[in-house]
């Protein structure tokens, strides 16, 4: 990570946004959908949409089923773009006051994986 300017200070990791509850971790989740590498979402997607409180979620949703469908989908995604370390997709969740929201997300891959090796992590467009 060399540049012009020398070496940098500091570098703020993966590992330390899943810390801080920047990204959240929902790679055992994602080992179940088909996903072989360690997979986030950023905390704006996790909390705005995907883990509502329960007493807001309208009838028959769940977080649990609310990651499914984005998984699914990037999965989906992923599949489509496979030639691409960067791919976008839409989700529609049923949001707490009756209403239908169109998100466009974007799943990316990138190499910093557990063990330097690749990961993804799957956001909004201003996340990016």
């Amino acid at each position: 990570m060399d540049d012009l300017f020398g070496p940098p200070i500091s570098v703020y990791t993966r590992s330390q946004a899943i810390a801080d509850g920047v990204l959240v971790d929902v790679s055992d989740t994602a080992r179940q959908a088909g996903f072989t590498i360690p997979v986030a979402v950023t905390g704006t997607l996790w909390y705005e949409y995907i883990d509502l409180e329960p007493d807001t979620l309208p009838a028959g949703q769940s977080a649990t089923g609310r990651l499914w469908d984005v998984l699914s989908l990037a999965a989906v995604a992923a599949r489509r773009g496979a030639d691409s370390d960067r791919v976008t997709f839409r989700v529609i969740f049923e949001m707490p006051d009756d209403r239908r929201e169109t998100v466009k997300a974007i799943m990316t891959i990138g190499g910093e994986g557990p063990n330097g090796g690749p990961a993804i992590t799957i956001m909004l467009p201003e996340d990016d």
